[in-house]
């Protein structure tokens, strides 16, 4: 049973650590945002590609008959069943089991795929899929490699509102079976990865060059400002940064939003409030007292409520972060039910927000290191990585 022989192997590799993975070269892969949702899907796996989310603790996909399945005894299963989704409607996956290969252990592990654009959950086999990339040393598209990663199979009803290309999530959170956790586990990455959406990710602790006309391709990662990420106890998942105010540029001049002492703070113990960064929603989302902070607006077009003109400061410890208004910035009200990451933040900051900037995690220091690009001259798709 060969097939489930290579899955035996990458879950033991899987249980190694970090340290004892000799590091290998980086590698990046193409990001493609889907015209109609707004949404991103990274091409990594063989088959089809895989919505990004960045919150997301596991790697799901539909999957085909027959699969190997992961015996339960394996510490890989524990972590998969720490990861169950706190609140979600359950999507049922009929006989899941069928498509089963005869396991040669007996038991065979269950995971629990979220879809974090609806809410919706469900149960499948924890597996193994087939994936590749290619190689970088942070100029150039090297060779491509080939790789497996462990995750759980899905039901094709979990795919609502997904892009129409996706077959499943692919996770970058901290958690141990998140994509990014499973690769710097593999190849010895550490904690290190960088987006620029959208058009690329790029794993492990490569530099990123981006062009200019008149400079050439400029190294980024080590001249963008860094600021701390937050740890959120109750929601270990979710990239958290540190906001402390709002302010709008009105025809020149910044007006502080007017909001309530310590809104947009994490609270270490309860795990409410606080700033957090999703790709799986295109809008920033904010709860009701902070959206209503601040009066200065100009007339809204569906299908948001609020349309601030010009600079929008987000980032204020230790510098700023402005998205720049050519339009406007649309800001959505929170609604009960419909976060796009667990817990009650504060606010949201969505893809559209966070596009055409560099964003570096590096997570054993605890930074995110981030860059707004001028479109004009320097864009993510301004770097050889982007040519996929």
């Amino acid at each position: 049973m060969p097939y489930a022989v290579s899955l035996l192997l990458v879950v033991l590799l899987l249980q190694c650590t970090a340290a004892q993975a000799s590091q290998q070269p980086p590698l990046v892969s193409r990001i493609t945002k889907d015209a109609t949702s707004s949404l991103y899907t990274i091409s990594i796996k063989d088959d089809a590609p895989l919505l990004v989310d960045l919150a997301g603790p596991l790697v799901w996909s539909t999957c085909p008959s027959p699969h190997a399945t992961v015996p339960c005894q394996f510490d890989t299963c524990r972590a998969a069943n720490q990861q169950r989704p706190r609140r979600c409607r359950y999507v049922d996956a009929g006989a899941f089991w069928a498509g089963r290969e005869p396991p040669a252990w007996g038991c065979a592990c269950a995971a629990h795929p979220f879809n974090p654009v609806t809410g919706e959950c469900s149960t499948g086999d924890l597996t193994s899929f087939a994936m590749s990339a290619n190689t970088t040393n942070g100029t150039d598209l090297l060779y491509p490699e080939a790789f497996a990663a462990v995750g759980g199979c899905a039901p094709g009803r979990l795919l609502a509102s997904l892009p129409a290309a996706a077959t499943g999530v692919a996770g970058f959170s901290r958690d141990p079976l998140s994509l990014r956790s499973q690769l710097a586990a593999q190849r010895g990455f550490g904690g290190r990865f960088a987006l620029c959406l959208p058009a690329f990710a790029a794993f492990g602790g490569t530099p990123v060059y981006l062009g200019t006309e008149s400079r050439g391709l400029v190294e980024y990662t080590g001249s963008i400002p860094y600021a701390p990420l937050l740890a959120n106890p109750r929601n270990p998942s979710g990239y958290y940064i540190p906001v402390k105010g709002i302010s709008m540029s009105w025809h020149g001049v910044d007006v502080a939003a007017s909001l309530p002492n310590g809104a947009l703070d994490l609270d270490g113990r309860t795990g409410r409030g606080g700033v957090v960064l999703s790709t799986v929603t295109p809008y920033t989302i904010m709860r009701p007292e902070v959206r209503r902070g601040n009066n200065k607006r100009v007339p809204a077009v569906k299908p948001f409520q609020l349309c601030y003109n010009g600079a929008f400061p987000l980032l204020k410890r230790p510098v700023s972060y402005d998205v720049d208004g050519a339009m406007c910035v649309g800001i959505l009200e929170m609604e009960p039910g419909a976060m796009p990451v667990d817990g009650e933040p504060a606010a949201v900051i969505g893809g559209k927000t966070i596009e055409n900037n560099l964003l570096v995690f590096d997570l054993e220091k605890g930074v995110l290191g981030f860059s707004l690009l001028d479109f004009q001259s320097t864009s993510c798709y301004s770097s050889n990585l982007s040519r996929l």
